[in-house]
């Protein structure tokens, strides 16, 4: 059981143990990597345990939306700087756009639950 947290503390957790997983994803190479394929399971296990948890307490699309957007920033990061992938502008701005919506979502959605 892990002890009681704040659900948005546990909300980033979740974040970085899906980027974890989905970095080892690609480290991988389609599972045929021990350590890394270890490295996908506990990642995800992770995050969806932790996600699971915040549920209990923030609603399922304000959760999911923070989840998921800033998942996605995170892990573009992660690419560009391990995997030496690519960001053009277009990538950046809808980026932008994903954390306007994540930050408009929670400080002026009535749905955040504040």
């Amino acid at each position: 059981m892990i002890l009681p947290l704040n659900p948005w503390l546990l909300l980033g957790l979740a974040i970085v143990a899906e980027v974890i997983g989905t970095s080892a994803l690609k480290a991988s190479d389609g599972f045929t990597r021990l350590g890394p394929s270890a490295l996908v399971v506990i990642g995800y296990g992770v995050s969806f345990y932790c996600l699971a948890l915040v549920l209990r307490s923030i609603p399922v699309g304000v959760a999911y939306a923070v989840w998921s957007g800033l998942g996605i920033v995170l892990i573009t990061l992660v690419a560009h700087v391990v995997y030496q992938q690519s960001i053009d502008l277009a990538g950046l701005i809808g980026m932008g756009l994903i954390i306007a919506g994540v930050l408009v979502l929670n400080l002026f959605s009535r749905s955040a639950g504040h």
